[in-house]
């Protein structure tokens, strides 16, 4: 099975930070992002993968090449121009067709499920695609997807579908993950809108028009909030948190200390964290903060609750919280 990681997003929510690192490529606790993807995937017999780039490719191509399981094939789609979550998945169709299913997913989360599991569910059900969702509270802030009794997906958002013969009887909703499970044969039909460069969505402007139409079957799987971890860091708030709280991968190996990078051990008052590689002197006074690797913090310095990197300080006390709605500006588009 093909596995496609967006990560050509421009990352307008997450800077200043991604003015330095494209957000895959930014650390949790001592670990890219993207690598943490990579090696779920991996762990779930993933091994063959294709990555698109825009903002700050080289940023990403380094991460990934520190730190990348061994046995991975990894394919580079790079983009001259952001083509959105839909142009994107269009430009790397062929290489996903060479599996009979193919997964797309966000490259700015934490993430854990059972991706084989779900994988062989979506191919038992018929389904030409199916949006992996997440039974979570969080949905009140993010927004949702519904689905009918027979898991079709009715509503994205507040926006209700209109699909042909649906079932009568809501079957419940979920919180996108950003988890896509295509049927080779659904990665076509691209909009007649959409020229061959240009930018488009997948949910908005391709696979929802698809489903109304009555040409594709689009259903959803709505996993238990006990049996999954999505823990997004897109912007700064969720960046920082996702640093000072991390949560429990079980694929990875559980605690966080289990998967975590070369990082300091800090169980102090300030609950940093601090790349091994990093240069603090004695009288530095950090509370809350994560250092990334190689950085030089000058002497005396004081901090709360942000992020040294770039050779600067970035607070990320009142930075707005995302509210961009996932369900419709899936991660790895011009956000």
């Amino acid at each position: 099975m093909r596995a496609m990681i967006l990560a050509a997003g421009l990352g307008t929510r997450m800077r200043p930070l991604s003015d330095y690192r494209a957000k895959p490529a930014l650390p949790v606790c001592g670990r890219p992002v993207i690598s943490l993807l990579l090696e779920l995937l991996a762990k779930n017999g993933i091994r063959e993968i294709l990555i698109n780039l825009h903002h700050q490719p080289e940023s990403i191509r380094a991460a990934v090449a520190r730190d990348c399981p061994d046995d991975i094939s990894l394919t580079w789609s790079e983009e001259p121009t952001p083509l959105g979550t839909g142009g994107g998945i269009r430009r790397a169709a062929e290489f996903l067709r060479e599996s009979p299913d193919c997964l797309v997913m966000a490259g700015d989360m934490l993430l854990d499920l059972d991706l084989r599991g779900l994988t062989e569910r979506h191919h038992a059900s018929g389904r030409d695609v199916t949006l992996v969702l997440r039974d979570d509270p969080r949905g009140k802030l993010f927004g949702t997807i519904g689905t009918d009794a027979e898991q079709r997906v009715t509503r994205v958002g507040k926006t209700m579908l209109t699909i042909p013969n649906r079932a009568p009887a809501a079957g419940g909703e979920g919180l996108f993950t950003s988890v896509r499970l295509f049927s080779r044969e659904a990665l076509a039909a691209w909009p007649s809108t959409a020229g061959e460069n240009d930018a488009f969505e997948d949910l908005r402007d391709w696979l929802a028009p698809r489903a109304e139409a009555g040409d594709l079957a689009l259903g959803a799987e709505i996993v238990a909030a006990a049996e999954s971890v999505w823990e997004p860091a897109g912007t700064l708030d969720e960046y920082l948190r996702v640093n000072l709280s991390p949560p429990a991968l079980p694929t990875l190996g559980g605690d966080a200390r289990n998967w975590r990078g070369d990082v300091l051990d800090d169980d102090g008052p300030g609950g940093n964290v601090i790349a091994r590689s990093a240069v603090l002197p004695a009288d530095v006074d950090l509370r809350r903060c994560v250092v990334w690797d190689s950085e030089r913090v000058p002497a005396g310095f004081q901090g709360q609750d942000g992020v040294y990197g770039g050779d600067e300080f970035h607070s990320c006390v009142g930075s707005a919280e995302s509210k961009t709605n996932p369900v419709t500006q899936a991660s790895g588009s011009a956000l």
